[in-house]
């Protein structure tokens, strides 16, 4: 069964999802922080890139946002492409875009958009934008301007299908939209509507705000992260969720008793003396989720290695030999990775390109039988949009997964400041090369009978002085110079100080 785990402290919230005491998803916020993605804004226009078919919109964070043509609606579109044909009467008005759009004919710049966050802003790129606008209840999510509907693929029955779509037709606005969530199944009409109709009034709610709201001010944002989540993931398998603060379970009662009443029994105190999530094993499983290898049940393992660009992630039979032939042992061991490389993405918020290089396996029907038994997992597991390509001859699969934010590695760490994110340092050695080499250069300007003074790392300091100590010999008698070197804790390994003296 699922729990909601909740570690509430002044100055962070921490949420952790567990399912049979293993962690899946993992959530934190500061009232440091301020939360963007499926905040509102009104924004301004500052450039237009045709080339890029790409608008960067102000909407008063450190960066500007980018708005691609593929994020533009169409209403917003034909709208503007209209507007430029003036109040002409005999001028036939376009209803429907049937050549390629050009961005530069949508948008000018210093003009007023509203806008939504749909990504947060992730190293050095500003947040991807949006005016494909998206609200999400308990039941629905609402698309007011992209009028299609939609239904979870986790419901499966054609009759629930086809019933629920009929209600929400025939309460949404024209213009409209929406997406019906998997928690509607087997609803009452009176829930559906219920929530359809709260939703509408925030969208019309917004809309009145923007016609007098200055620009980049905040016109909506979405619950406070410990509601959106029990809004998110409250449901039948939902046995406990379990907080360390009594201010927050009256929050979440309250909350649960608004949208669902029949779940507000199982929000629960937690009064322990002992760190919540330590009780329930979570710190340990966050530290895990920070390495680069993950362990599988049966020895083998897999390693994850992310960069900007891409992820990239490994498998290994490591210690797992197995019973019976090699091709079974290998096979075992991929169908255990890929239950874990899904659990990982989700649990790691990886998204963005990935490659999964499992291991060779000489036999096709157990190649497609790893990459069934893995799109099946990502189906049932993994509520974000996921792309899969089928299996390589090499065991590579390529699959792109929904971006969603930071990663966990990005929220809870940064680069060493030894190595400076590159995840390694230069040998001792190397160092004093380049120290020797930078001496050279100094000492070759100066005049004979000189002095100067070299201050270094205390390593480096006993490596340079008992290793390369006939090089610094062979520097002074060529230069005729003296060479004297300082041990200085404060410098760093890969820092130096070279001073002259008189």
């Amino acid at each position: 069964m699922k729990k909601i785990i909740i570690n509430d402290n002044p100055w962070q919230v921490r949420i952790a999802i567990t399912t049979d005491g293993k962690l899946q998803n993992i959530y934190f916020s500061a009232p440091t922080h301020e939360l963007l993605e499926r905040a509102f804004f009104k924004g301004m226009v500052t450039k237009v890139l045709p080339g890029i078919q790409t608008a960067f919109i102000e909407f008063g964070q450190q960066k500007a946002g980018f708005l691609h043509i593929s994020e533009i609606d169409r209403e917003l579109a034909l709208q503007k492409l209209n507007s430029q044909l003036g109040d002409d009467e005999d001028e036939p008005k376009i209803e429907k875009i049937t050549q390629k759009r050009d961005i530069s004919k949508i948008l000018k710049e210093n003009e007023p958009i509203l806008v939504q966050v749909s990504k947060e802003p992730v190293y050095e790129k500003g947040a991807k934008l949006t005016t494909c606008f998206t609200l999400p209840g308990r039941f629905i999510v609402l698309m007011p301007n992209i009028p299609r509907i939609g239904v979870s693929k986790k419901i499966e029955d054609r009759e629930e299908r086809t019933r629920l779509k009929t209600i929400i037709r025939s309460h949404l606005p024209e213009g409209m939209g929406a997406i019906i969530r998997t928690t509607s199944e087997n609803r009452s009409e009176k829930d559906l509507v219920q929530d359809l109709t709260y939703l509408v009034q925030e969208w019309l709610s917004i809309e009145k705000k923007f016609a007098t709201a200055k620009t980049a001010e905040k016109l909506h944002a979405d619950l406070p992260l410990m509601l959106q989540i029990v809004r998110d993931h409250l449901d039948n398998d939902v046995e406990a969720i379990i907080t360390d603060s009594k201010e927050s379970q009256a929050e979440l009662y309250k909350f649960a008793k608004q949208i669902a009443p029949e779940f507000a029994h199982v929000i629960q105190a937690y009064e322990d003396h002992v760190n919540i999530f330590a009780a329930f094993g979570v710190e340990k499983q966050i530290e895990q989720a920070l390495k680069k290898k993950v362990s599988l049940r049966s020895g083998g393992s897999i390693i994850i290695e992310s960069t900007e660009a891409m992820t990239v992630i490994d498998v290994n039979t490591g210690r797992f030999i197995g019973k019976t032939n090699l091709e079974d042992t290998i096979v075992k061991t991929n169908m255990e990775a890929a239950e874990e490389v899904v659990q990982q993405l989700k649990l790691r918020n990886i998204g963005g390109l990935i490659v999964i290089d499992f291991i060779d396996m000489g036999i096709i029907s157990n190649r497609q039988k790893v990459f069934s038994f893995f799109e099946k997992i990502l189906k049932e597991r993994d509520k974000f949009q996921s792309v899969v390509l089928k299996i390589s001859e090499f065991g590579l699969v390529q699959m792109t997964r929904k971006r969603s934010g930071k990663t966990l590695v990005q929220q809870l760490t940064t680069n060493c400041f030894t190595c400076h994110g590159l995840g390694f340092v230069k040998s001792y050695q190397t160092e004093s090369y380049e120290i020797l080499r930078a001496i050279r250069d100094e000492v070759s300007s100066l005049a004979s009978g000189k002095k100067i003074e070299v201050h270094i790392n205390p390593h480096i300091f006993n490596y340079i002085t008992s290793i390369e100590y006939d090089a610094i010999l062979k520097l002074e008698k060529t230069y005729n110079i003296k060479i004297t070197f300082l041990s200085s804790k404060d410098l760093p390994v890969d820092k130096y100080k070279i001073e002259k003296k008189q």
